[in-house]
């Protein structure tokens, strides 16, 4: 049967990528930039920002392993390598930060003169980054045969639909949480984040180095 979908991998994929790409983390950087810009086009730019996110990483789904073969680049390898970069980057989030690999300052410098934000940096690559795209491209590769490619896909969808809904929401939930609430959030996004880059790069140093098992 085409569909059998693997529900732990679909929920898996779910909550991982909620954790990478951490729309709770993008308020305070979506707040400043939008700056003293109407309801009206802030809303447009959530809406912009979440498609280009959904875009970014259903593309990166379904090209992201054949453009790792052209490139002579092993799964494995990619696994242990997009694992350190998801540890690292969750590191940054455990300390309630921005990740260099996400935004450095000279392109924070560089987004607060940009009259379009949307996509360059709130999608990528605040949200929808290398790591974002190595989760992604790995995840599909343990999704094997249409059916479950397409309800991985699905499960991009939704997470792009709640990117557009916290930004959407961001000002409230702003104030409610504030920069504490959003802090603490932020890092337990970043503990759940550790052991998932951790896990990736296990996999891909044992499947490297097989004695390793």
């Amino acid at each position: 049967m085409i569909f059998s979908p693997q529900y732990t991998l679909y929920a898996k994929a779910v909550v991982g990528l909620l954790s990478i790409v951490n729309p709770m983390g993008a308020i305070p950087v979506f707040l400043s930039l939008c700056g003293e810009r109407s309801p009206a086009e802030r809303r447009r730019i959530a809406r912009r920002a979440a498609l280009a996110v959904c875009l970014i990483l259903v593309i990166s789904a379904w090209t992201g392993e054949a453009l790792l073969r052209f490139f002579g680049i092993g799964l494995p390898a990619f696994r242990a390598g997009g694992g350190l970069l998801i540890l690292l980057m969750a590191i940054a989030m455990m300390h309630a930060r921005l990740s260099p690999s996400r935004q450095n300052q000279r392109e924070a410098e560089e987004a607060d003169s940009r009259e379009d934000i949307a996509v360059v940096p709130l999608a990528i690559p605040l949200m929808a980054g290398p790591g974002a795209i190595s989760m992604v491209i790995v995840d599909t590769h343990q999704a094997v045969g249409l059916g479950n490619r397409l309800f991985l896909t699905g499960a991009i969808v939704v997470v792009a639909l709640v990117v557009w809904l916290v930004l959407h929401l961001a000002e409230p939930i702003g104030a409610r949480l504030g920069i504490t609430g959003l802090n603490i959030a932020t890092r337990v996004m970043g503990l759940l984040l550790a052991a998932i880059g951790i896990q990736m790069m296990a996999g891909g140093l044992v499947s490297l180095f097989p004695g390793l098992g």
